[in-house]
């Protein structure tokens, strides 16, 4: 019996297209087969719906399409992570802020 949680992805991933098709079948409630030449090989999409079979619904740029996980690959998210672990986040800078406002408001009061 099938199961969802055995699928290597989750609704939400990013993923790439493996290699190029030689049509896609649109995730509408009718589905219907499209030219290949809607997504390119190697575009990134946003896995929006698990389906049976080992199949699922992924968004590109150009519409969603019903694909194999043998033809996608996980994005790896890891470089961009470590990257904006770094960088302040907003509500570092917002915190810096009213700091910095209060401090003036404090100098400007008189005692």
């Amino acid at each position: 019996m099938y199961c969802p949680a055995e699928m290597s992805v989750s609704i939400g991933d990013q993923v790439r297209l493996v290699r190029p098709q030689n049509f896609l079948k649109t995730a509408d409630p009718m589905p219907m087969l499209r030219p290949p030449d809607l997504v390119a090989h190697g575009e990134i999409g946003r896995v929006t719906a698990l389906q049976p079979a080992k199949t699922v619904a992924v968004r590109f740029a150009r519409g969603t399409f019903l694909l194999s996980i043998e033809q996608l690959t996980l994005v790896n998210d890891d470089r961009n992570n470590a990257s904006n672990q770094n960088a302040p986040s907003d509500s570092d800078a917002f915190s810096n802020s009213d700091a910095a406002s209060q401090k003036h408001v404090s100098e400007d009061s008189p005692d």
